[in-house]
């Protein structure tokens, strides 16, 4: 079976090259140029632990390909997976459904026999069936195309884990056949399984459960962040600390201690856009107050990073005016740019939201992140960048650790406190150890805890 990936960004070109690892044939297409030339040369167009070396090993191997031709695409595979973005429309919530359209309006009359087209975006419940009825539009119905849902759930910075070693496989079909050929296309990640003697969950359901998965895991996800940073709200006006009651709900295993860090909130190109475009879907389809939480959940996710900017005028004694603080003057070292560590995505990040909102209050703003830093200067340009901690953290009156990297969790305060003018510190991610740092001569302030 030979495999295609529609669209070669974070989530196609990770599919392409594992599954090209896990002995597939496969060809991913994208009608970027560049980003095509790039990847055929072995080197992903963005920051993936691992991807680099999956790409080279099976480029050399002859089981992966790269091309802009979907005539290519059509003759080639029996499996064609959708993996296109799906951002926010400009003017709404909702998500923009346009790359989906056009990718199989444009493959469907292309195709010369029987195959399966297998969703792996993020849309609204409803677009499978809307792109079963595109494929019976535009394709020879005499071949018999069908169409399948699977979601993915990377996680940024350990998506190739979480390609080879899913922890479960949702199915959306609607026969048998499809079926039969969705097992097939993933009969390499169970093999691996077997091998490692580990069970794979598939969970075979209609369309729109199949597409409500996606969203109601990123919808509960999301909810518990914000639910993590209300406690932190809370915290600070009661004189508690979120950290020490996240610990504690988090040993009842009801709860859990995953995702209940409190801090900046969430950032990304998944959650932020995912929970707006659940929530318009709804109100579509007469459910929205179903859905009315997440508004709310949004709001807090808004609030933790003008909680940064407040903390930054409470640290460095400066108004607070109805404008907001006036940092007029003040060197602020932000160490982070990424929505999290171990990627180079700065899409809705909180971190680089922080730096801006600082700038935009007067503060010259020094920004370092161990990747992040083009897509950084892409997006803000009118930021200053720095090469290394050091630069960023000299001659600076307040750090702001705004991404929990490794560099910045295991930094040394008593070496950092010789290169700053002032000893005063916000945790954003409340990665740090308060204890350590006070006792190196820091002021800190972390996210939800009281004062060290």
């Amino acid at each position: 079976m030979r495999l295609s990936f529609l669209g070669t960004g974070y989530l196609g070109a990770t599919y392409a090259a594992c599954f090209a690892e896990l002995g597939y044939e496969v060809l991913g297409y994208d009608v970027d140029d560049a980003k095509i030339a790039k990847l055929a040369a072995g080197r992903a167009p963005f920051h993936e632990p691992g991807l680099d070396d999956l790409l080279r090993r099976n480029l050399a191997a002859g089981r992966l390909r790269f091309t802009t031709s979907l005539t290519e695409v059509a003759g080639f595979a029996d499996v064609h997976f959708i993996c296109v973005g799906t951002p926010q429309r400009p003017d709404g919530m909702s998500a923009d459904l346009t790359y989906v359209e056009n990718v199989v309006t444009a493959l469907a009359p292309l195709l010369t026999r029987r195959a399966l087209i297998v969703g792996k975006s993020t849309v609204p419940v409803g677009t499978a069936a809307w792109v079963e009825q595109l494929v019976a539009k535009h394709a020879d119905p005499a071949l018999g195309v069908e169409v399948a849902w699977s979601p993915e759930f990377l996680q940024e910075g350990y998506a190739v884990e979480d390609v080879l070693r899913p922890n479960r496989i949702v199915a959306g079909v609607r026969s048998e056949w499809a079926r039969v050929r969705l097992h097939a296309a993933h009969k390499g990640v169970f093999d691996l399984a077997a091998t490692e003697d580990r069970d794979v969950p598939v969970v075979v359901t209609d369309f729109a459960t199949a597409e409500l998965v996606k969203v109601a895991a990123n919808a509960f996800l999301a909810t518990k962040i914000s639910f993590i940073n209300a406690m932190a709200e809370v915290c600070e006006v009661a004189g508690g600390d979120v950290t020490l009651l996240a610990r504690a709900i988090g040993y009842d295993p009801r709860i859990g201690h995953r995702f209940l860090q409190a801090g900046l909130g969430f950032g990304g190109g998944c959650l932020p856009k995912d929970i707006r475009a659940f929530q318009a879907r709804a109100q579509e389809l007469g459910a929205g107050e179903a859905l009315r939480f997440l508004h709310e959940v949004d709001l807090i996710n808004a609030r933790r990073r003008g909680r940064a900017l407040t903390l930054a005028a409470e640290l460095l004694n400066r108004p607070v005016g109805p404008a907001g603080p006036d940092l007029s003057g003040a060197r602020i070292a932000v160490l982070g740019a990424t929505f999290k560590p171990h990627s180079d995505d700065v899409r809705d990040a909180p971190s680089l939201a922080v730096a801006a909102a600082l700038a935009n209050a007067g503060a010259h703003v020094h920004v370092y992140d161990p990747e992040g830093m083009p897509n950084a200067r892409a997006a803000q340009p009118a930021l200053a960048y720095e090469e290394s901690l050091v630069a960023a953290v000299t001659d600076v009156s307040l750090v702001v650790v705004a991404t929990e990297w490794a560099e910045f969790r295991n930094a040394d305060p008593v070496l950092l406190g010789e290169l700053v003018a002032e000893r005063r510190v916000i945790d954003g991610r409340n990665c740090l150890n308060p204890a350590q740092w006070a006792q190196a001569g820091w002021t800190y302030r972390g996210m939800g805890r009281p004062p060290v």
